[in-house]
C-alpha cells in the first residue's frame, strides 16, 4: 500500500511538473492567453449585481448611461454627483444628470484597473468619497468590462476612455476635468492625456493611484508571477504581451505630458510594487514638460495597511486633493 501511494505521489508529481512547464509553451504559441491575464475582463467580480442599478451599489444620486464609441461598440457609465446636489438627484432622468455636469463642480473622469467591473466595492466607495468632497464622478466600463460591449485592447480602451472624456467636457463647460487612474487604468490615463496634451486639449490634471513603468515591466515585477525565474521568461511571457500589442508605456508617456500630476501609492502594494510608482516618480520629475506643472508623490506608510486598492480610506486624501 505505502508503494502504491509513493508511486501515485510521483506520478502526480511528475504530472504537475509537465503542466509547469507546458505553460510558457501554451502562452508563447497563443499570446492572446497573455492578454487576457493582462486585462483579466472575464472576472467579472462582484458577482451577481445589475450595473444599470447603481442604487443597488449604494449609490443613489448616480445616473447609468451607454455610450457608443465606435460602431459595434457600447459601453456603460456610471456618474455620481457632488454631494451637494444628493437631493435634487433623487428621481431624476439622464437629461438631468447630463446637465448637472455644467454646474460648479468640478469633474473626475476614473479609469478603474484590469478585473472587475465599475461596480467593484472598492470602486464604489472610492466614487462616495470623491462625491462627498464635492466632485463629480464619471466612470465607466472599457469595452469587453461588464455589461460594455466589445473586444478589449489597449487602443480600445484607450479610445473609450477618449470618447468618454470629450463627451463630458462637452457638457462641463468650464469646469476643470481631472482624469484618475488606477492600476492598469494608469496606463490608460497616461495614454489618453498623451493624446490631449498632443492636440492640446489637457485635462487640468492627472491623478495615478498605484501606478508602474510599463506593463513589461510590471508583469516582470508582479508578486504573484510564479514563473519569473523560469529561463526564458522575457521570451515566453513578456513578449507575447507585446506581440498582442500591449504596452501601457507610462514612462514614455509622461515624457510628453503637459498638466499637473498626482501620484498615489501605498508602501505595501502587493500588485503593483512600490518602487515602480517611484520610478515612474522620478522619470516624471527629470522630464521637460513637467517644468511649469505641479509634479507631486504621495508615499501611504506601510502601517497604514492601504495595500493595492484602498487609499481611498485615507483621512488625508480632501487636503491631498485640495
Amino acid at each position: 500500500r505505502r508503494s502504491g501511494f509513493w508511486f501515485r505521489l510521483r506520478r502526480l508529481l511528475f504530472w504537475l511538473l509537465g503542466v509547469y512547464i507546458a505553460i510558457p509553451f501554451l502562452v508563447k504559441l497563443c499570446p492572446a492567453i497573455q492578454a487576457k491575464l493582462v486585462f483579466l475582463n472575464f472576472v467579472r467580480v462582484p458577482y451577481f449585481i445589475d450595473l444599470k442599478r447603481p442604487q443597488d451599489q449604494g449609490l443613489n444620486h448616480t445616473c447609468n448611461y451607454y455610450l457608443q464609441p465606435e460602431e459595434d461598440v457600447t459601453v456603460g457609465v456610471w456618474h455620481t454627483v457632488p454631494a451637494a446636489l444628493w437631493k435634487n438627484a433623487h428621481g431624476k432622468d439622464q437629461v438631468w444628470f447630463e446637465d448637472a455636469l455644467g454646474s460648479s463642480h468640478p469633474v473626475i473622469l476614473y479609469l478603474h484597473g484590469n478585473a472587475g467591473t465599475r461596480g467593484g466595492d472598492h470602486r464604489v466607495e472610492l466614487y462616495k468619497v470623491l462625491s462627498s468632497l464635492g466632485y463629480h464622478v464619471v466612470t465607466f466600463d472599457y469595452r469587453g468590462w461588464g455589461d460594455s460591449i466589445g473586444s478589449p485592447s489597449e487602443r480600445g480602451m484607450t479610445y473609450d476612455a477618449l470618447h468618454v472624456f470629450d463627451w463630458i467636457k462637452a457638457r462641463s463647460g468650464d469646469n476643470p476635468v481631472y482624469i484618475w487612474g488606477h492600476s492598469l487604468g494608469t496606463g490608460v490615463a497616461t495614454n489618453l492625456v498623451r493624446r490631449l496634451c498632443e492636440r492640446e486639449t489637457p485635462p487640468d490634471a492627472l491623478i495615478l493611484e498605484s501606478p508602474f513603468t510599463n506593463i513589461r515591466e510590471e508583469a516582470r515585477s508582479h508578486p504573484f508571477s510564479i514563473y519569473r525565474y523560469f529561463p526564458g521568461f522575457d521570451w515566453f511571457f513578456l513578449d507575447p504581451i507585446t506581440t498582442s500589442g500591449i504596452k501601457f508605456a507610462n514612462d514614455e508617456n509622461v515624457k510628453y505630458i503637459s498638466c499637473s500630476l498626482l501620484i498615489l501609492h501605498a508602501e505595501d502594494d502587493p500588485v503593483v510594487p512600490f518602487h515602480l510608482g517611484k520610478k515612474l516618480y522620478n522619470i516624471a520629475a527629470t522630464s521637460r514638460s513637467f517644468r511649469d506643472y505641479k509634479l507631486q508623490f504621495v508615499p501611504f506608510h506601510t502601517d497604514l495597511g492601504y495595500r493595492h486598492k484602498y487609499i481611498y480610506r485615507s483621512p488625508e486624501l480632501p487636503r491631498i486633493l485640495r
